[in-house]
């Protein structure tokens, strides 16, 4: 890290009022001729105006930082300390390290980074606006993605806050893991094994919490149930880490009591995932890759984290 006297932080987060998702600060040094033009609080920026600027503020910042804490985090902690976790992390997440800080609102007690709170600071400063905007970007990406395993809920569209189709959702398929269990609308709408049992939504909650499982080992879900999935028992279609396209078959785990009935199950749907998986590369114009496919077991347990395990290259044809 480099360290200079005269670089001074700007500090921003992104996330206080949604039902669902993480909280999300950003932390921007900029040059004090950064020739940025538009820079605003993010929320009174188009979306398509902060996609414009986002780039630029990474190309002529000296430097940014994300900070990023979970649903898990905000529940433990609540969300007024989670926020102030955020931009400590964002601050922590600096490829340097600066003088000091300016923060939008209040300031960071437990910094030690000299800091200073700033009122509407995101109307005042332009790192703290550049800051506001970078971490507004990268919130609304992660809830686009989770928008492709919770379809149902409109989050690529709402990012986690209480719209009308978001609401509805919660009533019509309770809330889901990325929801904030503590918020008082979600707390009214958490499903129990039992409601998902009589509801005949336990393969479905699986298949999301296997995606969920995908996306937080660093694989990019591309499409999960797509209408050419439902012969062939595949589930979701994914990017690995190592660019590998990823075919993936969701068991509940009170199907099969070992690797062997795993392999039994993909064996006996490997004609119809050969042909509907090919179908679904073409309408993804993937082209003539053939893919990896994976099986993921998922086993819900009351009151307990569920247990899920991966199953690599499980087939092959």
């Amino acid at each position: 890290m480099l360290s200079k006297e005269n670089f001074v932080a700007g500090v921003d987060e992104v996330g206080r009022g949604p039902l669902a998702g993480p909280v999300v600060a950003g932390a921007v040094v900029l040059p004090e001729k950064h020739e940025i033009e538009g820079l605003m609080d993010s929320k009174k920026l188009t979306k398509k105006k902060r996609e414009m600027l986002y780039p630029i503020i990474l190309a002529k910042a000296l430097g940014t930082g994300i900070g990023i804490v979970s649903v898990q985090k905000i529940d433990e902690i609540n969300i007024r300390e989670a926020t102030f976790l955020a931009m400590e992390r964002a601050l922590e997440n600096l490829p340097i390290v600066p003088h000091s800080a300016l923060i939008d609102g209040e300031s960071l007690k437990s910094q030690i980074i000299p800091n200073k709170g700033i009122v509407k600071g995101d109307d005042k400063i332009d790192s703290i606006k550049a800051a506001s905007i970078i971490a507004k970007v990268t919130r609304d990406r992660i809830m686009f993605q989770y928008g492709k395993i919770f379809p149902e809920y409109g989050f690529e569209q709402n990012s986690g806050y209480g719209t009308k189709v978001h609401m509805e959702a919660l009533t019509k398929y309770k809330s889901t893991p990325i929801h904030r269990r503590t918020f008082s609308p979600v707390k009214k709408e958490m499903p129990t094994i039992k409601w998902l049992h009589d509801n005949n939504r336990v393969q479905w909650m699986c298949e999301k919490l296997a995606a969920l499982y995908l996306m937080e080992n660093n694989f990019e879900i591309k499409k999960i149930n797509h209408k050419n999935f439902s012969d062939g028992g595949l589930n979701i279609l994914a990017i690995g880490p190592d660019n590998q396209i990823i075919l993936v078959e969701v068991i509940q785990k009170s199907a099969v009591g070992c690797k062997e009935d795993v392999i039994s199950i993909m064996n006996k749907d490997a004609l119809l995932t050969k042909i509907s998986s090919s179908e679904l590369l073409d309408d993804y114009e993937i082209g003539n890759i053939v893919p990896r496919v994976d099986a993921l077991t998922v086993e819900l347990i009351k009151n307990k984290s569920p247990i899920i395990e991966h199953f690599k290259g499980i087939i092959n044809y």
